[in-house]
């Protein structure tokens, strides 16, 4: 790293909000003592645009961001930049590969979210994050021209760990795949994922990936962890995660980010 951060990106579902999905009255101050230092902040998240839009809105965002694990690149009023969509036989082939009992199917294409069930234990928490209601399918033929993003859902993590080697396997280089959240396994277009995708927001913003400092959470933010200048895990993260890292903070729970942001980020640009 240069010895400056000149851009912090930071993952949204379990690092820069709790749990609830709300956001921490601390967590916003230290995002406004980001502005006030002459740091960009951008977003990044596996969530469609619709989830992330009152967050930029909330926090006044000004960069552009990126929606399905980068793989989208939107500005903070939802004008879509840049789309990377899963191509429709590799949809198809994600969608059989997925076709087991303990697990639910959801895509997203074109700003729907549909799902083959409403009444999935975690479809109240994505209707939360993502901000769109579902829409019921029992299947989803003639949805794979455009889609953004395929997810399957289950409590069975152990089942999802196994299937995330196979299916990443099977798939190769022709999708991304990996878990969002221990119990979502996403899978998405090649460069739909946070590494390219961290690599777009900072071109965007005239920043070398050196000076840029993340903070994240889950599997799905270690390719962005390789290519910032300063990593950052959230204290909850799998163990995985955290040794892939430069540095932990706190939890989200306890305001992780606004440790972050004071002790590791603010304070590197003061020295």
């Amino acid at each position: 790293m240069s010895g400056r951060i000149r851009l912090l990106v930071c993952d949204i579902d379990g690092t820069l909000v709790r749990d609830d999905k709300s956001l921490s009255d601390g967590v916003i101050a230290a995002v406004e003592r980001v502005r006030n230092a002459g740091l960009a902040m951008s977003l990044i998240s596996a969530r469609p645009p619709s989830g992330m839009l009152w967050i930029a809105k909330r926090l006044q965002i000004s960069d552009v961001m990126g929606a399905f694990n980068g793989g989208t690149v939107m500005r903070p009023d939802g004008k879509i930049v840049l789309a990377e969509h899963i191509e429709p036989n590799c949809a198809a082939r994600a969608i059989a590969l997925l076709d087991h009992p303990a697990v639910t199917l959801w895509l997203f294409a074109d700003g729907h979210w549909f799902a083959q069930t409403i009444d999935e234990v975690y479809v109240p928490l994505e209707r939360h994050a993502a901000n769109i209601e579902p829409v019921l399918r029992s299947h989803f033929n003639g949805l794979l021209a455009r889609v953004d993003k395929i997810v399957g859902v289950s409590s069975d993590r152990e089942l999802l760990a196994r299937l995330d080697k196979e299916i990443s396997s099977a798939l190769g280089a022709a999708a991304t795949v990996g878990r969002s959240q221990p119990y979502y396994l996403d899978i998405t277009a090649p460069g739909a994922n946070k590494g390219d995708g961290l690599s777009a927001l900072a071109g965007a913003a005239g920043v070398p990936l050196e000076d840029v400092a993340v903070i994240g959470d889950q599997r799905n933010d270690m390719p962005m962890f390789a290519r910032a200048g300063l990593s950052i895990a959230m204290g909850q993260a799998p163990a995985a995660v955290r040794t892939a890292a430069s540095l932990v903070t706190l939890s989200n729970e306890k305001d992780g980010v606004a440790h972050a942001i004071d002790s590791f980020i603010l304070a590197k640009v003061v020295r």
